[in-house]
C-alpha cells in the first residue's frame, strides 16, 4: 500500500470516544488501529475534555493520519446532555484540525447506510459488517466500531465527484 491514504474515524462520547485508523488504497480498505478513550467519570468536565483532547491527538501522533471523520452528534430529549456530547465533539474536530487535517462530518444514519445498507441499523448490526469488512479488527466493540464505520464511510464518500470538486462528503 504504498500511496494508500489513512483516515481517522472517530465517533465522539463524553464517557467513551471510539477511533479507528483505516488505509484506503483505491478500492482497498485495511485496518491499522482501533480503540476506545473512556475518562474518569468522577472527573471535573474540563479535565474529562481535555483527556479527550489529548488522547485524540496523541492517536493522530501515532497513527499519522491524512484525513479525519467525524460522527455528527445525536441530538436526544436531554438537552444537557446533547450539550456535554457537544463539547466532545468538540474535541474530535479541533484535535484532528489542529494536526492540520482535513475534517468530514457524517450523520450517523449515513454511516449505517453506508456500512450496513441501512440508517436504521443498530450497533450489533454495525459492528458485524466492520469486522466484515475488515477482518483485521477482530472482535470489535460498539464505540471502535462505530468510528471505523465513520472512517470507511469517509474513505467511500472521497472518492465522489462532489468530494474531489471540494464541495464536501457529508
Amino acid at each position: 500500500m504504498t500511496n494508500a491514504i489513512r483516515i481517522l474515524g472517530l465517533d465522539p462520547g463524553l464517557r467513551r470516544t471510539g477511533w479507528g485508523v483505516v488505509a484506503v488504497d483505491g478500492s482497498r480498505l485495511s485496518h491499522i488501529a482501533h480503540g476506545v478513550i473512556a475518562p474518569d467519570d468522577t472527573l471535573a468536565l474540563a479535565e474529562r475534555l481535555l483527556i479527550l483532547f489529548d488522547a485524540i491527538a496523541a492517536v493522530i501522533a501515532a497513527h499519522a493520519p491524512h484525513e479525519a471523520a467525524v460522527e455528527e452528534t445525536f441530538v436526544n430529549n436531554n438537552a444537557a446532555s446533547t450539550l456535554k456530547l457537544g463539547h466532545a465533539r468538540a474535541c474530535a474536530l479541533i484535535a484532528p484540525a489542529q494536526a492540520g487535517l482535513l475534517v468530514a462530518e457524517y450523520a450517523a444514519t449515513v454511516v449505517k447506510k453506508a456500512v450496513v445498507g441501512t440508517g436504521g441499523a443498530d450497533k450489533t448490526q454495525v459492528a458485524f459488517m466492520v469486522r466484515r469488512l475488515l477482518p483485521a479488527a477482530g472482535d470489535v466493540k460498539a464505540d471502535a466500531a462505530d468510528a471505523l464505520a465513520v472512517a470507511i464511510t469517509h474513505a467511500h464518500a472521497r472518492t465522489a465527484p462532489a468530494y474531489r470538486l471540494g464541495r464536501g462528503a457529508a
